[in-house]
């Protein structure tokens, strides 16, 4: 799994031209091939982070390909950020801890969200799918 971290500071005319984009790449994220996530943050300074995760690095490299996203970035760097910075990381480990009674739920979120097959599978079940899709 990779995780871009990418951390920027918007300019005082990042306005509803920048709001507009940032919701149609937001959708169109959402639809790629090895996307899994995003969240991000805003700081008390303004300082903005937002975090990505892929599944793997070429759907990463597909999307940094991706025309419109492409487009989007010339339009960032030429209007809409006072700076960022972006790192791309590979996560080696991971761990989570739920309440039992919180985790039967997450899971079945999880497992939906990364096969998009609905269902219930149960736990061990739900448990057993997730780790075979991550290898």
């Amino acid at each position: 799994m990779i995780v871009i971290l990418f951390r920027s500071r918007l300019t005082a005319t990042a306005g509803a031209d920048y709001s507009a984009m940032d919701a149609e790449l937001d959708q169109l994220v959402r639809g790629q091939p090895g996307f899994i996530d995003v969240k991000s943050f805003t700081a008390a300074d303004g300082e903005r982070l937002t975090l990505v995760w892929w599944k793997d690095r070429e759907t990463l490299l597909q999307w940094r390909n991706l025309p419109r996203h492409r487009e989007a970035q010339e339009a960032g760097r030429a209007k809409w950020y006072e700076y960022y910075k972006m790192e791309v990381a590979e996560v080696v480990r991971e761990a989570f801890w739920l309440q039992a009674r919180q985790r039967y739920a997450a899971l079945d979120d999880l497992f939906e969200q990364l096969t998009g097959q609905p269902g219930n599978p149960g736990v061990a079940e739900a448990d057993r799918r997730i780790n075979a899709l991550r290898g």
